[in-house]
């Protein structure tokens, strides 16, 4: 199963993903709020890898923090672009999210704590290469072509009824808000915990459920979740 690490948004921007989830799921359309499990959110992926054991885990750590002090630390400024299409015969539609100097240095942080020779990729990893990474957060999957117009057309009523030009098919204003947090998620185990950064609705522990978080504590070390 996937192991993933994911930057977390701020409450105002996840609540507008939230409604574009919710306005497919009304329009009886392929949505991500269809997926109710505990852990299922908005975010944007930044490595994903097969397997990752505890030296990884303590490499990712450090490589997070040390982002947050060379400039490409939380919260990080990010902008939702208009929506994308990305995959093959069937779609999925996602929000593109604005590839800044700041999200591409986290990224690189990430993935290079990752890929360093012992971290296993899974079948998407070349897409979450650097040079091959669409950030993005994601909205529906598994979108027929008659389904994807249709979607479109939502999310267009919605920006209109929303006076959100950012939401249109066409670009628009890219609407700002920030990457506030990373977060791990074990597929495996179907739980997340924060690797840096606060989760601005608390759902996140702030160390892996069952650990007692890592022996240092620097900045953004996580610590037991009260």
């Amino acid at each position: 199963m996937v192991q993933s690490v994911e930057a977390l948004l701020d409450a105002a921007t996840e609540e507008h993903v939230l409604a574009q989830w919710r306005a497919l799921a009304d329009a009886d359309l392929p949505s991500q709020a269809h997926h109710t499990g505990a852990t299922n959110r908005p975010h944007v992926t930044l490595a994903a890898v097969g397997t990752l054991d505890e030296p990884a885990e303590r490499r990712l750590a450090a490589a997070v923090r040390q982002a947050r002090a060379a400039g490409g630390g939380l919260p990080l400024p990010v902008r939702l672009g208009p929506p994308v299409v990305l995959g093959g015969r069937r779609h999925v539609l996602a929000r593109l999210v604005v590839a800044t100097p700041g999200l591409l240095a986290l990224h690189a942080a990430v993935r290079g704590a990752l890929h360093d020779g012992t971290a296993e990729e899974d079948d998407e990893g070349d897409l979450l290469a650097p040079g091959a990474w669409t950030p993005h957060v994601t909205l529906a999957r598994g979108l027929g072509g008659e389904q994807l117009a249709h979607a479109l057309g939502v999310l267009r009523a919605a920006a209109r009824d929303a006076e959100d030009p950012g939401t249109d098919v066409v670009p628009g204003v890219p609407r700002p808000g920030a990457a506030v947090a990373v977060r791990r998620f074990d597929g495996t185990e179907k739980v997340t915990w924060l690797v840096d950064g606060e989760d601005p609705l608390g759902r996140t522990p702030a160390a892996r459920p069952g650990t007692a978080g890592p022996e240092d504590e620097g900045p953004g070390a996580a610590t037991p979740a009260g």
